[in-house]
């Protein structure tokens, strides 16, 4: 075949890829995004430290920002329109489910739209009130406690839960049952208690540090647990769960980042579920964690009117490679009493997972899980690219629909081989 033939043929290729963009590249123009939003972020900061006749130094502080979190219907209603029924639903979710929310996560709440994806996340509804749904531990967590305050499902890793408090709690929270109505850090014997467990089964290799929100407790206090862990031979590594870097970026200080880098490796998962929660302050936590070794993950919860969209979940995850977060999870909603509104089916999940596969960098592909019920544990699932196999072959179904044949040999021994 020629040269020129070659080019042609490539050329024709790349068109007809170009093709398969274009749909994405309309949709993204319409999606919010918290980079492209800073002028309005601006405003809206300014008038919330207005309302707390605050400054720069304190929006700056994150115990300022804890401390100020609005709890309250009135205050909240100062910052973005709430009509005095959308108050009274406020009030009557409150009696029976904590809600609080932090002035840097309110800045991001669009306060004219009442769809708005940051606004379901963080402002509670009257759906929290409808009873579709009695579970409050789906995942069994009462059943997988063998000591001290650890949750533990797997063979090699389990869990250490060290507190219920959140800078923000969001509205579809799965240990909301721990919430209460204070914040409760779990005592230093209870977590010595969890920490003396993980010294004495010596396959226990992996530990995440949760909550609530881990990164609520203080430097001093993380650096106990952390310190003591690292001395024991068989954990490899440790994990810490927190979604401050997307509620609460100012605790992402430097001097917790300078303690964290003594015990490498340290991997840190968050939760980012829409591309409007990623602004420069947040992106700019993530970047200090990554500058100091710390490998980041994200795992997004699949959450109807948030992020149950193709084009929202592949912007949300490009959106966070910039920030060095890598796409780990996306999670299908667990079914839990209160959140039953945000519950998809599982179709839309593997309707994102067809579309990003192919379509965009394997770095920008998580995997979706379901959690099978009972706390049975974490299940992947893919859209299906086997369409049948026999002696010999494999039928395969590539990421853009075509059935392809693929010759498959059994595997011979090395040693016959050589």
């Amino acid at each position: 075949m020629e040269k020129d033939q070659k080019r042609q043929i490539s050329v024709a290729r790349a068109e007809e890829l170009k093709g398969r963009i274009t749909d994405f590249l309309e949709a993204k123009k319409r999606i919010a995004k918290g980079m492209e939003k800073e002028e309005e972020l601006k405003s809206r900061k300014k008038q919330i430290l207005e309302m707390f006749h605050a400054d720069e130094a304190d929006w700056n502080d994150y115990h300022w920002q804890l401390k100020n979190r609005i709890t309250d219907a009135k205050k909240l209603g100062e910052i973005i329109h709430l009509s005095e029924r959308e108050k009274q639903q406020i009030e009557n979710v409150e009696k029976k489910f904590r809600w609080a929310i932090s002035p840097y996560y309110l800045s991001l709440v669009d306060p004219d739209d009442r769809f708005d994806p940051v606004r379901l996340l963080s402002i509670p509804t009257e759906k929290e009130l409808e009873n579709t749904c009695m579970d409050l531990d789906p995942m069994n967590e009462e059943f997988t406690n063998p000591a001290g305050c650890i949750t533990r499902r797997y063979p090699d890793r389990l869990i250490i839960n060290v507190t219920n408090e959140c800078a923000m709690y969001c509205r579809h929270c799965q240990r909301r049952r721990n919430i209460g109505e204070k914040d409760v850090v779990r005592s230093n014997a209870l977590i010595q208690e969890s920490i003396d467990y993980i010294r004495a089964n010596e396959e226990i290799r992996d530990v995440l540090i949760t909550g609530g929100d881990a990164l609520c407790l203080s430097d001093e206090q993380l650096e106990w647990m952390i310190k003591q862990l690292k001395e024991i031979p068989h954990v490899d590594y440790i994990r810490l769960g927190t979604r401050v870097m997307v509620t609460m970026p100012q605790r992402i200080t430097e001097k917790l980042c300078t303690m964290l880098k003594k015990y490498h490796p340290i991997y840190i998962n968050t939760q980012f579920n829409h591309p409007m929660e990623i602004t420069r302050e947040s992106k700019a936590a993530c970047e200090r964690l990554a500058d100091s070794g710390i490998v980041l993950g994200n795992q997004a919860v699949l959450l109807n009117g948030v992020n149950n969209d193709k084009f929202i979940m592949r912007v949300l995850n490009h959106e966070l490679l910039k920030c060095r977060v890598r796409p780990y999870y996306i999670f299908h909603a667990k079914h839990i009493q209160g959140t039953t509104h945000f519950n998809t089916s599982i179709e839309d999940g593997i309707e994102i997972m067809e579309y990003l596969r192919g379509y965009t960098s394997g770095l920008a592909i998580p995997t979706f899980i379901v959690n099978a019920p009972g706390g049975q544990g974490k299940t992947p699932v893919f859209p299906n690219y086997i369409v049948s196999r026999g002696p010999g072959y494999i039928m395969l179904r590539t990421w853009e629909g075509k059935v392809i044949k693929y010759e498959d040999h059994e595997t011979k021994d090395i040693r016959e081989l050589l």
